[in-house]
């Protein structure tokens, strides 16, 4: 892996050395952090009791400090150390590997009327004086939201929020604005950004040391919980302090940042090319274009105001010269002085073992998508929210700070504190899901002649021994191939008989298949796919061209569909069968009610929806389905019946006419036929009075999807007549929940015809119960009265 950077020694000169309190160079344990944490650092005793005096003595001073002395700028305290210089008459401070400051730009902060057209209360604006590691005293400035009115400032938690480069504390006025009501919410400017005093150059190992030296400062963690929220290279120096006591933290936030290179790629480009030596001055400090371009990227999706906000720290080159050194310590090279530092920082937070959020920006060509998987994998108990429209400053282009909210409302009542033990809900039902594979069907097929699969839009088809075959041979060659288990494989392949077969053949090699349904579009689909970071894609070569252009999957190894069947005359090997307990599929939903988002399905609850699927429409080996939706039509092969697709466009499901229905029906002889809504209704429309054979065969009509009109069931009653019309309730992460027949729909409209859709009784193994809007997660709320509004909890062993 390529890393920011390789492996911190503990004890070298620049590590971040933890050592035992009262041995030579550690810090001395503050009495307010004692229960969280001991002090990391190389201090003498001595010197660390001075500091403590010199912070209460601060204190002091800083409770009286009048707005005039606020605004004076003062830079340092009234003690000289070894490493106070003079430089071109200026006294600065400079840090055992840190450059000599250039002091010529005083950061003063912005009027009162500035803050209130930026939406932030002035009063939230701090200056601090605060004791560095090195000995000497800098200036920060903080936004500090404060205890909520009539709260507990002992039990009260904390947010501390760290930016980035090039932004600063303003980064994070959704979460001052939004938190507050609960939480006290801290944001500060980092060293020589923002409005804090400007400093020497900093490496990766001084700004966490300065990190924890206004943490500190601000009486942190102190008896009530911290949870730091951090975002771009704020989050690789927040990681860095976290990991010297993780027990200090009780949970993390990190928007867009990382701590290593992911595998399989380079650091990013534009990273790449502002920190190329001949352009970094010019584009970093010289120029406001680093900083512009970086609001910029947000599009319209922050505002003017947001823009202003963002470039006011910054107006002059000597304000932007850490903004140069944050991008010159991006170790790009190895031997860089802060390579070791990052790297032992990445290779430490699998000891992180308290929740964390990452919420992410999903356009953003910085920290993209590759650097939340890789955080994911770090950390042990991390979650992941997606915005798929944001970019690199997530938390101003998106709401984050609602989801924040909702995340630490579960933090701090114990349910994120452990995820449920698999099979838990499946033993809680009384039923075992447990019915062999998801493929099991096929495979007691080996020696059946009929008709597995038929595409009318093709003509092509397949028996069962011939899938079965193909399956297995197609799970071998992806194993020749290099395929591992848990690997997500994007499904290009339009419906048909080799995407069935494709699909199966994934499955039984323990791959992951990501499935979403064509009618997208061309931008939400890449979107979708983009979003798993597929290692495969498997397609036809025209779909496959389309994908490498369009970037849906820029480091997948693509197969041809055509080739990879081709390849498989000489069986092969199996891997050993997946486990119930492992993923097999991330399905999306359909995006008719917002950005299409993956579902993630294992091979116990495929195998149970299959079950429920059988028992609630008693389908047995006679049956036989049209399925005129295609992922619907993945589901006959599983229930070992004949399968057909009519011929239309899978896209476009309104076009299906009467004939084409009729058409597969006729085919295969079918005892069971689905549709959507809008494709039975164009059936209807287009029926004409013409003889449809095909339908009268039907003993079941089922459509799910959206709210089907009691009108379209009757027309389609009277073209199937011996069939019942079926509308199951569900969506993509539960399916089915509950069941109703049209003679059932038609009486709860005459009982109450203003009474909103009837969507039926729920099926065999789904618990169903409507609570309270305002009920208590915890535990099983009481169901409330009949015919009273509420919220609709669903228990199933297929719940994804």
């Amino acid at each position: 892996m390529e890393a920011f950077g390789a492996r911190l020694r503990l004890g070298s000169r620049d590590g971040l050395v933890h050592r035992p309190p009262g041995e030579p160079g550690a810090h001395a344990v503050d009495d307010r952090a004692a229960r969280h944490r001991s002090r990391s650092g190389a201090a003498h005793l001595s010197a660390l009791r001075q500091r403590r005096a010199c912070r209460d003595s601060h204190h002091a001073r800083q409770r009286g400090r009048s707005d005039r002395s606020r605004r004076s700028g003062a830079l340092h305290g009234d003690r000289l150390r070894p490493q106070h210089q003079f430089h071109r008459n200026r006294l600065v401070t400079a840090g055992a590997d840190t450059a000599v400051a250039d002091t010529s730009w005083v950061p003063q902060p912005p009027t009162d009327d500035d803050w209130r057209r930026w939406d932030l209360d002035p009063q939230w604006s701090r200056l601090l004086d605060v004791v560095s590691h090195t000995g000497g005293t800098h200036r920060w400035h903080v936004l500090d939201t404060g205890v909520p009115e009539g709260a507990d400032a002992a039990s009260t938690p904390t947010v501390l929020c760290v930016h980035g480069n090039p932004t600063w504390g303003y980064a994070w006025a959704t979460f001052l604005r939004q938190l507050r009501v609960r939480y006290r919410v801290i944001a500060v400017d980092q060293l020589g950004m923002g409005f804090s005093e400007r400093v020497g150059r900093r490496r990766y190992v001084d700004r966490v040391r300065d990190l924890d030296d206004v943490i500190l400062a601000l009486g942190l963690p102190g008896s009530a919980p911290l949870v730091v929220a951090a975002h771009d290279w704020g989050g690789a120096i927040a990681m860095g302090w976290v990991v010297q006591d993780p027990r200090q933290v009780a949970g993390m936030i990190l928007c867009n940042t990382g701590i290593a290179v992911p595998d399989g790629r380079k650091a990013p480009a534009i990273i790449r090319l502002a920190a190329w030596a001949p352009i970094l001055d010019f584009v970093c400090r010289g120029t406001p274009l680093f900083v512009e371009g970086t609001s910029r990227l947000s599009l319209g999706r922050i505002t003017k105001t947001d823009r202003e906000a963002f470039r006011a720290p910054y107006p002059t080159a000597p304000s932007r010269a850490a903004i140069a050194d944050f991008v010159d310590d991006i170790p790009l090279s190895p031997g860089h002085p802060s390579e070791t530092a990052i790297a032992d920082v990445a290779g430490r937070l699998g000891s992180v073992r308290t929740p964390v959020l990452l919420a992410w920006g999903a356009k953003d060509p910085v920290f993209n998508d590759d650097f939340a998987a890789d955080l994911a994998d770090r950390f042990p108990n991390s979650t992941t929210h997606r915005f798929a429209n944001a970019n690199h400053l997530v938390m101003a282009e998106a709401d984050v700070a609602r989801v924040a909210d909702t995340w630490l409302e579960d933090l701090f009542d114990g349910r994120l504190a452990s995820d449920p033990a698999p099979g838990d809900l499946d033993a809680a039902d009384g039923e075992s899901a447990d019915q062999g594979s998801v493929w099991s069907a096929i495979s007691a097929g080996r020696h059946d002649q009929r008709e597995a699969f038929v595409d009318l839009a093709t003509g092509e088809s397949i028996t069962f021994a011939e899938l079965t075959t193909r399956v297995e041979g197609i799970a071998a060659e992806l194993g020749r191939r290099g395929l591992q288990p848990g690997d997500h494989v994007a499904m290009l392949t339009p419906p048909g008989v080799d995407l069935v077969a494709a699909v199966y053949g994934v499955w039984r090699a323990g791959g992951v298949t990501v499935i979403a349904d064509r009618g997208l579009g061309l931008t939400a689909l890449g979107r979708a796919v983009r979003s798993t970071r597929p290692s495969w894609a498997i397609g036809p070569k025209r779909a496959l061209a389309a994908a490498t252009a369009l970037r849906w999957a820029p480091r997948a190894t693509r197969l041809d569909v055509a080739e990879l069947v081709a390849a498989i005359a000489a069986p092969g090997e199996l891997a050993p069968q997946p486990s119930g307990g492992d993923l097999a599929a991330v399905l999306f939903t359909s995006g008719a009610t917002g950005p299409a988002k993956g579902v993630r399905y294992l091979h116990r609850q495929l195998v149970a929806q299959r079950d429920a699927l059988a028992a609630t429409y008693s389908i047995t080996s006679d049956d036989r389905l049209v399925a005129a939706f295609a992922p619907f039509a993945l589901y006959g092969p599983a229930l070992g019946i004949p399968t057909a697709l009519p011929d239309c466009d899978v896209t476009k499901p309104a076009e299906l006419t009467a004939a084409r229905l009729d058409e597969a029906c006729v085919r295969i002889g079918a005892t069971l036929a689905f549709a959507s809504p809008s494709a039975l209704a164009n059936v209807a429309v287009t029926a004409d009075g013409s003889a449809l054979p095909g339908l009268h065969g039907l003993r079941v009509v089922f459509s799910a999807g959206a709210p089907v009109p009691s009108e379209t069931l009757r027309a389609v009653a009277a073209l199937a007549p011996a069939a019942t019309l079926h509308t199951p309730y569900g969506m993509t992460e539960v399916l089915p929940v509950a069941d109703i027949e049209l003679d059932e729909i038609t009486s709860a409209e005459l009982a109450d015809p203003d009474g909103g859709v009837c969507v039926g009784r729920p099926v065999r193994g789904a618990q169903v119960r409507i609570v309270p809007l305002d009920f208590d997660p915890d535990g099983l709320p009481d169901a409330v009265a009949t015919g009273a509004v509420g919220e609709i909890l669903v228990r199933a062993p297929w719940v994804s």
